[in-house]
């Protein structure tokens, strides 16, 4: 397969040029390994994996003749199975004052977080990669960041092909993981089958400790069952057969591994009348439809789940774009209990930028008209809108545009 080029590689050789190390975390699969390879193959730089067993056995044993053999700069893949390199590490990294020495892969994980933290603090860059984003796999690169200006939306709408919701259920269905792109429908299937029992079940047990296998199986397809709501315990804990404190714990360790992420609620001193629920979405949407048995494309898009799936895959792709992009933001949904809901906040300097997410062509324009919720935050409101299916931006109102889901 053709390699993608890769929304984080900006990011990461900009790092590089400031922090002595920088690990790139993420999910199983999602293109750790195969980016920073293809990065290091350009610069001439030594790639050794912990996979490697007599590697690892040496890692383990003698960090510090493991780095006279491979000096630094080095990429180090998997590193999360060899933690004993971190304090020599952190020794080389106190020797020099030169940069970008060390390039580490790592599957996401609560311990790999807490080792490099603790032993490479100060000198350690750690970056996140998602599955493939539809802009990736269109191959577009905006020059500029999302601005939800009409006119600004109007000049990035210019890059991309036309909106089609076939195309979007397409990657919605299939998902971003790098190897699942060429595959059918039959080759599809069993790739997630393995990537469930090879990837997540193992790290279940050997990461983390979870005994309750099956129990762990059935707590995922809930989780897929939900994904785009309000996170509810008791409902996840009821559909997998196990206590409402294991929910919790299990939601926590999804979170670590990259499959899951919650979006907290918006929250303000000055609102007094806001939820404190998190909403979950998946990180990958392919994993997600495979987990609830939607067998194909078009009986995802037209099913009674098609709405949910379509508000995770747009949230998906702006956290994409905030994480790999130059600006901060945070994202949030708003409600409160009176039940007015705001799909979707970015909070940049001190604006937020509301957005409703809808799955049709031509959203009614009053569904904006739940933004002045947001009057006495405090806080400017800057531009915002519909995302939805609609062919072209389009002006609902002074602040608000009609925006197709695929130019974000």
């Amino acid at each position: 397969m053709k390699y993608i080029e890769r929304e984080l590689e900006r990011k990461f050789l900009s790092m590089n040029s400031v922090f002595k190390a920088v690990m790139i975390t993420g999910a199983r699969q999602v293109g750790k390994s195969t980016m920073l390879r293809r990065l290091a193959d350009r610069q001439g730089r030594r790639c050794v994996t912990m996979d490697d067993q007599q590697i690892r056995a040496l890692a383990k044993s003698d960090p510090r003749l493991f780095f006279q053999i491979f000096k630094p700069p080095i990429l180090i893949d998997e590193a999360q199975k060899a933690p004993e390199l971190f304090e020599t590490i952190k020794i080389i990294c106190d020797q020099t004052d030169e940069r970008g020495l060390f390039w580490l892969t790592g599957s996401q994980s609560k311990k790999l977080m807490r080792q490099a933290g603790d032993s490479l603090a100060g000198r350690i860059c750690i970056l996140k990669m998602y599955s493939l984003s539809q802009r990736e796999l269109l191959g577009i690169r905006p020059e500029s960041d999302l601005d939800f200006s009409f006119d600004a939306l109007y000049q990035r709408s210019t890059l991309f092909p036309k909106n089609d919701i076939l195309t979007v259920f397409e990657h919605i269905w299939r998902g971003g993981l790098p190897d699942v792109q060429p595959l059918n429908e039959e080759q599809l299937r069993e790739y997630f089958n393995s990537y469930v029992e090879t990837y997540l079940m193992r790290d279940a047990v050997d990461d983390n400790g979870i005994t309750d296998t099956e129990g762990f199986r059935k707590f995922l397809r809930a989780c897929a069952a939900f994904c785009g709501q309000l996170l509810n315990y008791n409902d996840l804990a009821v559909s997998a057969g196990v206590s409402g404190v294991t929910a919790k714990e299990w939601i926590k360790i999804l979170q670590s591994m990259g499959i899951i992420r919650l979006l907290e609620p918006y929250s303000n001193n000055v609102l007094k009348r806001l939820i404190k629920t998190p909403k979950l979405y998946f990180c990958d949407t392919g994993l997600c439809a495979y987990l609830s048995s939607w067998t194909g494309r078009d009986v995802l898009m037209n099913g009674a789940a098609s709405g949910h799936y379509y508000e995770n895959y747009v949230v998906g792709e702006l956290i994409r774009n905030y994480t790999y992009g130059k600006e901060n933001a945070d994202l949030s949904f708003y409600r409160d209990r009176n039940q007015k809901e705001i799909n979707l906040i970015i909070e940049k300097d001190d604006t937020l930028h509301p957005l409703e997410i809808k799955k049709g062509t031509s959203p009614d324009p009053r569904t904006v008209k739940v933004f002045a919720a947001l009057a006495n935050t405090g806080k400017k409101i800057g531009k915002g809108g519909v995302i939805c299916m609609a062919d072209s931006p389009f002006p609902i109102d002074e602040n608000n545009c009609r925006i197709p889901s695929n130019i974000i």
